[in-house]
């Protein structure tokens, strides 16, 4: 995917937009061995761009994977009680990393590794508000828990950020739904829908910010995040 240099350059994290506009017009900017002007575009996964001689790289060399994670695993990197953890599915890295967020034991999906504790927080911070959309699979009346699930709900005493929920296939009296939230409580999106008056029979998390799961990957098959894809998390969400 192209995107403008400067862009690239801060959403890689080496300066803010500005200032990478200025090492452009300085000449310190290359890309495919040929001087960059201001305007240019360039596609890290196939355009090699230098920054003073230097290979501009998303994440500047951290590690970032994409999990598909499985039901009956939980989401630390050890548990006390012997249970299996998601570590023991990326045991082939060769970098220590950590889970961003949680997916409770039974809960599968979208789940992301790093060892960036810059993007950890960006992603995790509740002023950041970034986007998590879920497929659930209900039994229950969902024409009564639609506008209950969509309207003002409180957990824990807080107000939540409004969900954005959309109905799916329905099948033998099971329901499907489109669950996106902006908030990360503990088990979430399965106690809004017992509030609802909802049983959960499944929940799988399918996309996180502008990044969605690989639906190539099985339960438990992991991969590093592309640079395209890095920069969903971590770029502008525009050129303005």
């Amino acid at each position: 995917m192209e995107e403008r240099l400067q862009k690239l350059i801060s959403a890689c994290g080496l300066a803010s937009r500005r200032a990478a506009e200025e090492w452009i017009t300085a000449g310190r900017v290359t890309v495919n061995g040929e001087k960059a002007h201001l305007g240019d575009r360039a596609d890290l996964d196939r355009d090699t761009v230098l920054v003073d001689g230097r290979p501009l790289r998303p994440g500047n060399g951290r590690v970032y994977l994409m999990l598909n994670k499985p039901r009956g695993y939980v989401t630390t990197l050890s548990d006390e009680k012997g249970r299996r953890t998601v570590a023991d599915l990326v045991r082939g890295c060769p970098v220590r990393v950590w889970p961003v967020g949680r997916l409770d034991l039974d809960s599968e999906g979208l789940l992301l590794l790093t060892d960036d504790g810059t993007l950890t927080h960006q992603l995790l911070h509740p002023s950041h508000q970034v986007d998590k959309e879920y497929l659930v699979w209900v039994a229950g009346n969902v024409n009564k828990a639609l506008p209950i699930l969509s309207g003002p709900m409180t957990l824990d005493g807080e107000a939540l950020a409004p969900a954005q929920v959309r109905r799916g296939r329905d099948s033998g009296g099971v329901h499907q739904l489109s669950v996106t939230i902006r908030q990360g409580k503990n088990r979430q999106v399965r106690r809004m829908c017992a509030q609802a008056g909802l049983e959960v029979l499944r929940l799988k998390r399918v996309r996180e910010g502008g990044l969605s799961l690989d639906r190539s990957l099985k339960p438990g098959q992991w991969r590093p995040l592309t640079g395209d894809e890095l920069l969903l998390l971590t770029g502008p969400l525009s050129d303005s």
